[in-house]
Order: structure tokens, then sequence, then C-alpha cells
């Protein structure tokens, strides 16, 4: 008997204790943090229901079988139905909301799977040290395309949790937007879903078009103007040595150290000066200004990746330097070019600091601005602002699906020189 024990614990521990022990404690984490909520509810009986059910589930990890001592998969057994009832009852007398089936998965799930495994014939025979030689063997045989499974299914969770995690701000603002009124709801129900903020926020008379005008006339021309700049720019700072370049690297790095909102007040002040305030062309020059030092050096990562042997043979054959960049260089930046355009776009885009701080005329708001106009001091009107919300991300969702294959390429682009 104590040679079966030494095989049972040496060799062969079956798959699901395996992965029984690494969920559950897993679980454990997760659900004591999610007691947190019970406890910012003030719900003193769910928390304590709560807290009890995970003080099982930890119980029930620390009486794991271990293939020799018997009694504690029995033990096992019974701690795991004790946390199914547990939070059944607690899922029962709680408020029952979304978050709280969340709970209660994160409880019975664990428990209801250690009670099928552990009642397997396999693990029974294993856990009081009574498998033999051969079984031992063919389990270890059966652990090898087992364990992957498992393992690839616990992490298909995680990554479920993670979307989930994401998704369901989404759902929210999507649901605010296609209930009636201007309530913040987030139930879900879909019953009585209405277009009717869609609808008022794209009429022709709306001034959702106003900022979208604007917002698209700032982009487009931060983008155009950016790219206008930065390009020659980090080709300099690539390709040849000149007196203060190192100093302008480091005044470039320097400056992004510090929040956008100190050059506030001078940013008012030069552009008040220009008679640029209200205008479009005063946020271009804002916005190109600010997002050039993370373009140039965007920029210059991936010309250092070109070789220069490509330059130099061009500038045997006869090409000027200025050929030599629009024809060889330019051409093989597209990948980075786009990443940078991309990223000037969306900068200008969501920007709204300088563009409430620089537009004081509705006509002029962009959309970020117009948005928070939306939420007054005597009313919000929550429908209307979850809907445009959803209006302005779209193209923001598009340029990323657009421009999915040049940003993997921009970005890995200049990681590894040479």
């Amino acid at each position: 008997m104590m040679e079966r024990w030494g095989l049972a614990k040496r060799w062969y521990v079956p798959a699901e204790i395996v992965t029984l022990r690494l969920w559950i404690a897993v679980a454990s984490a997760i659900s004591l943090l999610l007691c947190s909520i019970d406890w910012i509810r003030a719900d003193s009986l769910t928390l304590q229901l709560g807290l009890l059910a995970t003080a099982a589930l930890g119980v029930l990890w620390l009486v794991l079988p271990d293939g020799i001592q018997g009694w504690k998969r029995d033990m096992a057994l019974t701690k795991a139905g004790l946390v199914l009832v547990i939070s059944i009852i607690r899922f029962g007398t709680g408020p029952q909301m979304i978050i709280d089936v969340f709970i209660l998965a994160w409880l019975a799930l664990p428990a209801a799977l250690a009670l099928y495994w552990l009642s397997s014939p396999i693990v029974s025979v294993w856990a009081r040290g009574r498998i033999s030689t051969e079984a031992a063997e063919a389990g270890l045989s059966r652990n090898k395309h087992l364990v992957p499974k498992l393992g690839a299914t616990g992490a298909h969770v995680l990554l479920m949790h993670a979307v989930a995690i994401v998704l369901l701000p989404v759902l929210w603002i999507l649901d605010v937007a296609l209930s009636p009124g201007n309530f913040l709801g987030g139930d879900l129900s879909t019953s009585d879903w209405t277009g009717e903020h869609f609808t008022k926020t794209l009429d022709s008379d709306s001034s959702f078009w106003i900022w979208m005008r604007n917002s698209l006339i700032v982009s487009l021309g931060t983008t155009l103007m950016g790219l206008l700049l930065a390009v020659p720019a980090a080709y300099a700072f690539a390709r040849f040595r000149f007196r203060g370049r190192d100093g302008a690297m480091f005044a470039f790095l320097l400056v992004q150290m510090f929040p956008g909102i100190i050059i506030l007040v001078p940013y008012f002040m030069v552009m008040k000066s220009l008679g640029l305030l209200n205008t479009s062309l005063g946020l271009i020059l804002a916005y190109s200004v600010t997002a050039l030092p993370l373009c140039v050096w965007m920029l210059k990562g991936f010309f250092d990746t070109i070789p220069r042997e490509l330059e130099e043979a061009a500038l045997l054959d006869g090409c000027n330097q200025f050929q030599v960049f629009w024809k060889i260089v330019l051409p093989l930046s597209l990948p980075a070019v786009a990443v940078t355009a991309l990223f000037s776009f969306l900068a200008a885009w969501n920007e709204f600091l300088l563009a409430l701080t620089f537009n004081s005329d509705e006509a002029m708001f962009t959309l970020p601005v117009g948005l928070a106009s939306m939420i007054g001091d005597t009313g919000a009107a929550w429908g209307d602002f979850a809907a445009a919300s959803l209006l302005v991300s779209l193209p923001v969702v598009i340029l990323f699906i657009v421009f999915q294959k040049f940003l993997i390429q921009g970005l890995s682009a200049g990681s590894v020189k040479g």
C-alpha cells in the first residue's frame, strides 16, 4: 500500500485536481474582492453570506485531495456543497442585479465543478491511494492531453472577463441612448428601446453637424500640418548631424514631461494677440505644435531603421537628397506615417481643454465641447448625450479598423534597429 501511495503522490495527480487548485485559488481571491460591492451597498446580510461562502471556498482549496489521505476528498465534497448552498442563499436574499449573477457565478461554478470532478471514479480512486501502476500510467497519458485543454479554457474565461469589463460600459451607454427620456438607466432592458435620441441628434437643424464639421476641419488640418512639420524634421534628426541637434531632441523630450494645462494661459495670450480665438486655424496651430514632439520621435525611430545603403545607392544613381527622400525613404515609411497621422487625428478629435478655452462661440465648438454643453447646471440630456457620444466614436472605430495593418507595422517597425 505504501508503494502505491508513493506512486500516486510522486508521479500522478489527476488534471482535475491540478486545475481545481488553480481555479479555486483565483475564484477565492476574486470572490473576496467582490464582497466589497456588498460593503459599498451596506447590505450586511449578503456581505456576511458572501464572506462565509468565500471562506468555505478557501477551506475547500486547503482540503483538496493529495492522493494519500482519503478523508480529504470527503471533506472537499462537503465544503463544495456548502459553498454551493451558501452562494444560492446569498443570491436569493440579495438585490439580484447583474453584478449579483456575476458574484454567484464565481462562487457556485467552482463549487459545482469541484463536486463533479471529485465525484468522478478516477479522482475517487486516486484520492484514496488505491490507484494501480497501470491506471497511473494511463492517467499520465490522459493528463498530457487534458491539461492543455483545461489551461486554454481557463485562459479564455479570463479573457472573456476582460472583454466584459470593456463591453459593459459600452452596453450601458447604448442602453441610455436607446431608452426613452434622459435617464441614466443601465438595466439593459431592450423592451422599450427607441431611436428618438439618434433622430434628434442627426436632425438637419441639430448643432451636431456644426460640431462635426468643426472637428473634421480641425482634425484633418492638424494631421496635414503635423505631418508637413514632423516628417522632414524627423528625417533631419535621423540622417544629419548639425549644431543644436542633441539639444533640440532633448527639448522635444522635455516638453513632453509637462502637463498640457501649463501652456494653456500662454497659448490663450498668443492666440488672442494674433486674433485666432474662435477660429479653426488657431486650434490647428495649437494642436500641431503640441503633437509635434511625439510625432517627430515616432518617425525618427522608424527612419533610423531604414538602411543608409539604400540612400547611398540612389545618390550614386544621380538622385539628389530630396529625390532620395521622396522616392526611397518616404514610400518605405508609409506605415509609420500612417500611424503618426492616426495619432495626430485622434489627438485633435478628442481634445477638449484647448477647444473649450479658445472657443466661446457655439458655432465654433468642436465635438468634445459640444457634447459637454449638453450637460448643464439645471439638467442633463443624458439620452442625447449618449447617442451623440456613440456617433462621435464611430469615426475612431472605423479609422482603427482601416489602419489596423499599418498600425501594427508602424508600432513594431521601429522596435528593432537594422
